[in-house]
């Protein structure tokens, strides 16, 4: 795919790359926005929030991974309200306002499970509740695994793609759900980074996260697709774009907005452990390759402040 864009002083570039499926699939090309900085900046600004997001705040539940998802032993349904054909698409683009919080926003505890929409599905604000929007089987023609958060009344919640914190009700049917066995920790005050594995922490690395005013989002989102390197900077190494965005849209430039927040490398590793990227987290190329090859789409992605103590890696 080509590049598309303007370099400037910092050397901006607005790039349209694509994902791939993951390790079991084939490569698709998509439309994604991508925001390389300059030397002393990095990072994607992706598609805003549509309407200002409360921001999560660390509390004393933030916690190492331990557990699954958690759920209601009730069986009763509640029933699905038609959803209008009208109803917007859920895609790259900014999700549509009206999707609840997440309570669980700051919660490390690793969900294990995914689900993967077979047909168009309508997404409502709560069991029984009102659709909002629809569902789709795929995002910019990549296969959607997204995280099961939540489970009442025989309804599924998922996290929302293309929103911070916010999750999604599914009633029952057209969808497959599948195993999740990673999770990616991202603590923002020591700049660090930790995958785990079946709730195993594995490896952890020293990052790079959001300069003053452009912070990585804090909460629980999930790695969405990959897009190859559009420059020399990323080191040939490619990125994972994830289901957040910026908290602040108008923090970055106008000219830069509309994509998502990723994970990628640099061409050095000099500015690990500062603030000096728009939103994006990075760490060394050698980390990313590792996640690349054994994280796959729909693993969920948790960033703190803090753990209340450290990984048995860091």
């Amino acid at each position: 795919m080509g590049v598309v864009g303007r370099v400037g002083r910092l050397g901006w570039v607005v790039v349209f790359g694509r994902f791939e499926r993951g390790r079991r699939g084939a490569v698709a090309a998509v439309g994604v926005a991508v925001l390389v900085g300059g030397s002393a900046y990095a990072g994607w600004a992706l598609t805003p929030s549509a309407g200002p997001a409360p921001v999560a705040r660390p509390s004393d539940q933030v916690s190492a991974p331990t557990s699954s998802v958690p759920t209601e032993s009730a069986e009763t349904i509640a029933p699905a309200a038609p959803a209008p054909d009208h109803l917007p698409e859920i895609d790259y683009d900014p999700a549509p306002v009206g999707f609840p919080d997440d309570p669980d926003a700051l919660d490390t505890t690793p969900l294990t499970e995914g689900v993967r929409p077979q047909r168009r599905l309508a997404a409502y604000d709560g069991p029984g509740g009102r659709p909002i929007a629809f569902l789709m089987p795929t995002i910019s023609g990549v296969d959607l695994t997204v995280p099961v958060a939540r489970r009442e009344a025989g309804w599924t919640a998922v996290l929302l793609p293309s929103a911070n914190r916010k999750l999604a009700w599914l009633p029952p049917g057209g969808f497959d759900t599948v195993e999740l066995r990673d999770q990616i920790v991202v603590e923002r005050v020591p700049y660090r980074l930790t995958w785990y594995r079946d709730g195993v922490a594995k490896r952890s690395w020293r990052v790079s996260l959001g300069q003053r005013g452009q912070e990585t989002p804090l909460g629980r989102t999930f790695v969405l697709g990959r897009t190859p390197p559009p420059e020399s900077v990323y080191g040939g190494v490619d990125i994972y774009a994830l289901g957040s965005v910026p908290d602040d849209p108008e923090s970055v430039p106008a000219g830069l907005r509309g994509a998502h927040i990723g994970i990628h490398t640099w061409y050095h590793d000099g500015e690990l452990g500062r603030q000096t990227t728009n939103g994006c987290i990075r760490l060394t190329p050698s980390g990313q390759r590792l996640l690349l090859k054994e994280v796959p789409p729909g693993s969920p992605v948790t960033v703190v402040d803090t753990l209340p103590t450290p990984t048995p890696t860091a």
